[in-house]
């Protein structure tokens, strides 16, 4: 028998399940003031909806499940597919749009949607990263206009500076912007793809690393040098984004960058945490489902991305036939929660704790004046924990006290 978890799983020990707990509460409570309700997905979702060609890259990670019983035909499957019906979701926007087609008549109009759970995906462990793990999504279904943007920026970064989080950023796009500059700068409409992968290696390569990069691919010199100094010519804030619109004037739509401005200059005006937004013309994202607007969360503390999300108007009309505007945040749980611990985060206690060592050989009538004790005091909201003492007391009330319980009290036999 293994002791140890599969790779890229792992155990989690109280410590850090008391602050994921913590921040799990948190979650809901500041997403729940902003009017998200809280729904729940199966873990195993068809093997046709996570092979829809909407999830990117992270459909070549999908831990797949073999048919049970009659339906498993080794003998005659031709490939992986034959053998396979269902996988373990890689992400909550998936298994979200296949809910809302199955329930939408059930639902409000907008649908503001807050789902959080274990999601799965076969991929190299690193800091920060596993194969299973949890993951916090918002999202709003049935809304076409900014307001859905506005506020899944303003829960989030609310939610953030709750845990304390400051001087983070928040990256914002539009992927029309994104289509409207390759197509300025005369790269051919099916090789987008291609640039948008190298453009979004930027942050590790910068502007001439990716220039070389295009270059090898064989794009056109002229073509790649437009590109690259376009870039040069747009700064980070408002101005950038009606710079951006006046140059690609007549090839992207003037209400994306209409937008984009207000999105910006909405949040910058109700924000309550410390925080910039910035537009980044370079911020690809990789999923292939979104379609306007585009987000990530930047910490330097992470060194990377903490979260992101977009709209993605056109995935729910996949199963419905009928398209549903639709726009979504998620944190990296996992990532916040690695960034508390190694800051040494102490969840608030709202209560006292308490605890109480006794003797061994304790009569029953003795214990259970200790029971009486302990039970009055958690009707007062008091956490007790009651223990055997141990030889070694001084290394035991050494635990207790790292585990926040200040009031330790001793039971004897000859002393009740």
């Amino acid at each position: 028998m293994k002791k140890k978890p599969v790779t890229g799983m792992r155990d989690i020990l109280p410590g850090e399940m008391e602050i994921r707990n913590y921040a799990m509460n948190l979650i809901r409570e500041t997403y729940g003031s902003f009017g998200f309700l809280p729904l729940e997905t199966p873990c195993v979702e068809h093997i046709e909806n996570l092979s829809s060609k909407q999830g990117g890259e992270n459909e070549k990670l999908i831990f797949k499940i073999l048919k049970r019983g009659e339906k498993l035909k080794l003998q005659e499957a031709k490939e992986e597919m034959d053998l396979v019906d269902g996988g373990l979701r890689y992400d909550l926007t998936v298994p979200l749009s296949r809910y809302y087609a199955n329930n939408a008549s059930k639902l409000p109009v907008p649908f503001k949607a807050l789902q959080m759970g274990s999601v799965w995906r076969a991929d190299r462990p690193q800091r920060g990263r596993f194969r299973q793990f949890m993951q916090c999504d918002i999202d709003t279904l049935g809304d076409a206009s900014c307001l859905a943007e506005i506020e899944l920026i303003q829960a989030t970064t609310t939610l953030l500076g709750k845990l304390d989080f400051k001087d983070f950023t928040i990256r914002i796009n539009d992927r029309k912007i994104l289509k409207a500059m390759a197509k300025y700068s005369g790269f051919p409409e099916e090789n987008f793809d291609t640039v948008f992968i190298i453009l979004d290696k930027m942050d590790k390569l910068g502007v001439e690393g990716v220039a070389e990069e295009l270059r090898k691919e064989g794009f056109d010199s002229e073509a790649v040098d437009k590109y690259m100094d376009l870039f040069g010519q747009l700064t980070s804030d408002v101005e950038g984004v009606k710079r951006c619109g006046q140059i690609l004037e007549g090839i992207v739509e003037e209400s994306s960058i209409q937008d984009m401005a207000y999105i910006m200059e909405s949040v910058e005006a109700v924000k309550t945490a410390d925080f910039a937004i910035r537009f980044d013309p370079t911020l690809v994202r990789g999923m292939s489902y979104y379609t306007g607007p585009i987000f990530e969360i930047s910490m330097d503390e992470y060194g990377g991305s903490v979260g992101g999300g977009g709209r993605y108007d056109e995935m729910i009309g996949k199963f419905t036939g009928q398209e549903t505007c639709a726009c979504g945040f998620s944190i990296g749980f996992e990532r916040i929660v690695m960034l508390l611990l190694e800051r040494g985060f102490q969840v608030p206690t709202a209560g006292q704790k308490t605890a109480y060592l006794i003797e061994k050989g304790m009569t029953a009538g003795q214990l259970r004046q200790v029971l009486e004790q302990a039970t009055k005091l958690r009707g007062q909201g008091v956490q007790v924990n009651i223990a055997l003492m141990k030889k070694n007391k001084k290394f035991q009330k050494d635990q207790l006290r790292q585990e926040g319980y200040e009031d330790i009290q001793e039971f004897y036999r000859d002393k009740m």
